[in-house]
């Protein structure tokens, strides 16, 4: 992975093979001009402060993700100089969001394939700036490469980024140092997130997920329960085993727990770990079959989240459920009116294989409610409703109680991830009334995803705080690169998880 570090050094005589500067909107200036950012004074001084006019003449506008590439001037030990865009210039004493440069690094890291070592000149102003710039350079220079030759890329053969500098900094201030090990292990473990996304599903599936999870267990300190096919029906765990029943590769759940000495509140995270989903007997139509090895992102998402709280050492319990299986249709596989009894006891009428998700979790979510701890919170790739009602980018919120949702939309906002908190309506809940069964697994086709919603928070345990991710639309990009955020699985939720975290570790959530 990219190496990220600190430096004093000024960028013209720093050895690397680019340096990195901003470039902003004038939005107050009549003739819409170019402005330098801070942090690239020395730079533009080399250009005899005329930086901005030679990048408006190579077109550069300021829009935010924009590079442009030029010839660093004489004396500079680096080649290059990329200009990356941050939108608008802040208001006079204002200063550029966390998110704007989490994005602007991100850019400037993806147009840097095939370099040994980048400075970014980039505006600091603290040690936080310095944590989002190092966040979005680490997540942007990303890339999957494990099934390409050699590792690298056929289209252009070049590798990611290997050193990112941040200029302008203070390595050996503690503030900073702390800000960059965070950065680091966020984006090592959501890009590992990324990796088990992108993970084609003949060599993913339940049980290699689990050893995943074990051994990063092993090498973080975590503690971890794998449950296989035999221990699941011993235990009565009709979800996760109705859903797997199809396939030649048989189901796991995965608990992770990591404990500090000095937490006082216990969080637990459930994630839907479908490694592949075919929609079982109720076959999905052509077209959209290709990408659903991203249906095990939540579980991804959750066992990144466990694993980073354990590196950053917060003080708080967490504990990730890993509900893992794989959706396929066989003379084994679950029908369409099956009855299922859960792990909670209750018993569900299937009624369409391809509402697979709400089953596995719904075990998970009965058998982590067992340890009563202060919250849950699941994550799923779960409806396509929830797509269309928020898009590609944006995942929604639903919770049992109003205050816990607004902390978690607050939390996916602090860290740059777009959520929308969305209701639970009571009404909808009759469609899922089951003639034979105590619930069903579908109800009313509108409204969808707060169905599912409905659905799942049957098997909470009374009296405990939960919250449900629906990260079907920003869990996997389908699209081109923008920002930070790479084409294919993204990583969507860890960051979200582990601010829920720190902010649960220091007191501040209820």
């Amino acid at each position: 992975m990219t190496a990220l570090t600190l430096s004093t050094a000024a960028a013209p005589g720093l050895r690397a093979d680019a340096i990195v500067v901003g470039v902003a909107k004038d939005t107050a200036s009549t003739s819409g001009g170019l402005v330098v950012a801070p942090g690239a004074e020395a730079v533009d001084k080399a250009y005899d402060g005329r930086l901005a006019g030679v990048l408006k003449t190579l077109g550069a506008s300021g829009g935010e993700g924009e590079v442009t590439k030029l010839p660093a001037p004489a004396g500079f030990k680096a080649p290059l100089v990329l200009a990356v865009g941050l939108g608008a210039l802040p208001a006079e004493g204002g200063s550029f969001s966390a998110e704007t440069l989490r994005r602007a690094a991100g850019a400037a890291a993806r147009s840097l394939s095939g370099v040994k070592k980048a400075a970014f000149a980039l505006p600091i102003a603290d040690a936080a700036d310095a944590g989002a710039l190092g966040e979005g350079a680490l997540l942007g220079a990303y890339a999957f490469e494990a099934y390409k030759e050699n590792g690298k890329d056929a289209k252009n053969g070049k590798a990611p980024v290997a050193e990112i500098a941040l200029l302008g900094t203070k390595p050996r201030d503690k503030a900073y140092k702390a800000a960059v090990e965070r950065a680091t292990a966020v984006s090592e473990e959501l890009n590992r997130a990324r990796d088990l996304v992108n993970t084609p599903p003949n060599d993913l599936n339940p049980e290699s997920f689990a050893a995943v999870a074990q051994a990063a267990a092993k090498e973080h300190g975590i503690k971890v329960q794998v449950l296989d096919e035999k221990a699941l029906a011993k235990g009565g765990y009709g979800g996760i085993l109705g859903v797997g029943a199809g396939s030649a590769s048989a189901p796991r759940l995965v608990k992770l727990s990591y404990t500090s000495s000095k937490a006082k509140k216990h969080l637990a995270f459930v994630g839907k770990g479908i490694t592949y989903d075919s929609g079982g007997i109720s076959l999905k139509p052509a077209g959209h079959n290709e990408t659903m090895k991203c249906d095990m992102a939540g579980a991804a998402a959750v066992f990144a989240a466990v694993v980073t709280a354990a590196r950053l050492g917060l003080e708080v319990d967490v504990t990730g459920w890993l509900a893992l299986a794989e959706n396929m249709p066989s003379g084994s596989a679950t029908r369409p009116g099956d009855v299922l009894r859960m792990y909670s006891g209750k018993t569900v009428e299937v009624l369409n294989t391809d509402a697979e998700g709400r089953l596995v979790l719904a075990d998970a979510l009965a058998k982590a409610s067992e340890e009563q701890p202060d919250a849950i919170v699941d994550v799923a790739t779960l409806t396509g409703a929830m797509m269309l009602a928020l898009g590609n980018r944006t995942f929604g919120v639903m919770s049992n109680d109003d205050a816990f949702r607004a902390s978690l939309h607050e939390a996916a906002g602090e860290v740059g991830e777009d959520s929308w908190p969305m209701p639970l309506p009571d009404h909808l809940r009759k469609g899922m009334d089951s003639p034979t069964a105590d619930i069903a697994n579908m109800g009313e086709r509108y409204g969808g995803g707060l169905v599912a919603g409905l659905f799942l928070k049957e098997f909470v345990g009374e009296g405990i705080t939960w919250a449900h991710l629906d990260i079907a639309g920003p869990a996997f990009n389908e699209q081109g690169p923008f920002g930070y955020t790479p084409k294919g699985g993204t990583g969507s939720a860890v960051r979200t998880l582990v601010r829920l975290a720190e902010v649960t570790a220091a007191g501040d959530l209820g």
